[in-house]
Order: C-alpha cells, then sequence, then structure tokens
C-alpha cells in the first residue's frame, strides 16, 4: 500500500516549519537588536517624558514594563523557536515511519505530537492532522492466502 499523501503533506508541513523557524530566528534576533539600541530606548524615554500625565514615579513604572517586555519578548520568540524545531524533529520521525509503510501507526502519533508544537490551529499542524488521520485510517488491503481444498480420498 502506498503512502504517498501521507509522505507529501509531511514533507510540505516540514518545509513550512523550516520557514516559521527561519522567520521566527529573525524576528528574534531584530527584536531583540533593535531593543538594546540605545536611540531607540531614548525615544522611548523622550516620549514618555513628553507625556504630562506622567509624574516621575509613573514614569519609571512604564520603563520597567518596557524592559520586561522586551525580556518576555525574547524569552517567548525563542521558546517558539525551540517548539517549532522539536516539531520538525517529530514529524521527519514521522515521515521516515510512514516510508514504504513501515509503522504507520507511530507516523500517526507523531504527526499529532508535531501538529501540536507547530502550533495548534496552523497551517502546518492542520496537515499534520491529516496526514495522521490518513495514518489511522487507511488500512492494507487483506490479503487471503490461497488455500487448495483436497477431499479426502474415498476408498471402497
Amino acid at each position: 500500500m502506498s503512502r504517498t499523501g501521507e509522505i507529501v503533506l509531511g514533507v510540505i508541513s516540514s518545509v513550512f516549519t523550516i520557514s516559521a523557524i527561519i522567520l521566527m530566528s529573525l524576528f528574534v534576533i531584530g527584536g531583540n537588536a533593535a531593543f538594546q539600541d540605545e536611540l531607540l530606548i531614548s525615544e522611548i524615554e523622550q516620549g514618555i517624558m513628553n507625556d504630562p500625565q506622567l509624574i516621575g514615579q509613573d514614569m519609571e513604572l512604564v520603563m520597567e514594563g518596557v524592559n520586561a517586555f522586551t525580556d518576555i519578548f525574547i524569552v517567548l520568540g525563542w521558546g517558539f523557536v525551540v517548539a517549532l524545531v522539536i516539531s520538525l524533529i517529530l514529524n521527519i520521525i514521522g515521515i521516515v515511519a510512514v516510508v514504504k509503510n513501515k509503522n504507520p501507526k507511530l507516523a500517526g502519533i507523531m504527526f499529532i505530537a508535531a501538529g501540536l508544537f507547530a502550533g495548534i490551529l496552523s497551517l502546518t499542524s492542520i496537515l499534520l492532522y491529516i496526514a495522521a488521520i490518513m495514518c489511522f485510517v487507511r488500512k492494507p488491503p487483506v490479503k487471503f492466502a490461497e488455500q487448495e481444498y483436497y477431499a479426502p480420498e474415498q476408498t471402497m
């Protein structure tokens, strides 16, 4: 039985995952560089100081909030990149397990786990869920062994 559909869906989702890893890494690196830029920080401080509704303590709290946001942005960004890398690894394991119909149940489990790490309702995860359903539902055709029936010889 050919598992071409599952393999194609797995490869397409792998390409999407690799693209997401690259884009998210660039986004986090760029965001980190932007938040480390002294010019940007001084412009944010200048904008806060120009706000007439903020007093001294409020300005300090807002700047602490901006610093906390940058730290959270970096941690969550790299955490998402790690989750995507785990998704890619599980996806590759699933593809290898489904090639030549070796172990489609393991492949289905790996595709579901990869879909969860890729984001619960992203395009990549939906493709992986479809591949997993195909792994579980499609069964190889039943082959009946040719049995010959020999009637016992009757002797009289």
